[in-house]
C-alpha cells in the first residue's frame, strides 16, 4: 500500500522575518507611476523653458540694430568752396557813458581815534573810548570793531560800536567794551572799522 501514496508536497518558502510586510490585496503599488509622471512633467517645464529662452534672446538679437552700410558716394566737404562769413549786425555798438568824476573822499581810518583805553579795577574787564568825527561829504554809518591785546600781543578780549547817520564834520563820542576779565597792561587797538552813506 505504501507504493500507492502521493508525494508529499514540496515545502513553501517561508517569508523572511526581515522582509517588509507584504501589500494589502487590492490596493496595486502606484510609486512608479507617481516618480514616472514627476520625471516626465519636470523635463516638459524644462524644455519649454528653454524654448522661452532662446525665443527672448533671438527677439533681442532682432532689435539691436546693425549700422547702416557705408555708402558708396566719395567724401565731399560741403562747405570746402563757400567759406561760412557771419553778417553784421546792423545795430551799432552801444558805447557807454564815462562815469562822472567824483569827490575823492577822506580815508575812514582818520574819522576814528581812541581817547582812553582802561582796565575796570572791579571787574577786570578792559574798555576803550572813542571818539568819531565824520570826514565825508555826506551823512554816514560807522561800524568800529576794538581788540584787546596783552603784554604779549596776544588778543584776550574784543568789542564792537557803531554810530548812525553823522553827519559831516559832527563828531561822536563812543564807548567800547570788552567782555570778560583781562589782565593787567593790556591795551587797545582798532581791528576793523567800516564807513557807509546813511540811507535817508
Amino acid at each position: 500500500m505504501s507504493d500507492n501514496l502521493p508525494p508529499p508536497p514540496p515545502e513553501q518558502p517561508q517569508p523572511s522575518p526581515w522582509a517588509p510586510p507584504a501589500a494589502p490585496p487590492g490596493k496595486p503599488q502606484r510609486t512608479g507611476m507617481i516618480v514616472s509622471l514627476a520625471v516626465g512633467g519636470g523635463l516638459v517645464v524644462a524644455g519649454a523653458l528653454v524654448a522661452l529662452v532662446y525665443s527672448l534672446m533671438d527677439s533681442v538679437a532682432d532689435s539691436i540694430a546693425l549700422p547702416p552700410a557705408r555708402s558708396d558716394a566719395p567724401y565731399s566737404d560741403p562747405y570746402e568752396d563757400e567759406p561760412y562769413d557771419e553778417e553784421p549786425y546792423d545795430e551799432e555798438p552801444v558805447e557807454e557813458p564815462a562815469p562822472e568824476p567824483t569827490a575823492t573822499e577822506p580815508d575812514v581810518k582818520k574819522d576814528v581815534t581812541i581817547t582812553a583805553c582802561e582796565r575796570d579795577p572791579q571787574i577786570g574787564w578792559q574798555s576803550a573810548d572813542v571818539k568819531v568825527v565824520n570826514g565825508s561829504s555826506s551823512p554816514a554809518d560807522y561800524y568800529i570793531s576794538v581788540e584787546f591785546l596783552d603784554k604779549n600781543g596776544v588778543k584776550v578780549s574784543d568789542g564792537v560800536t557803531g554810530v548812525v547817520g553823522l553827519a559831516p564834520g559832527k563828531t561822536s563820542e563812543e564807548k567800547v567794551q570788552g567782555l570778560g576779565e583781562v589782565p593787567r597792561g593790556t591795551t587797545c587797538r582798532i581791528n576793523d572799522l567800516w564807513r557807509t552813506p546813511s540811507e535817508d
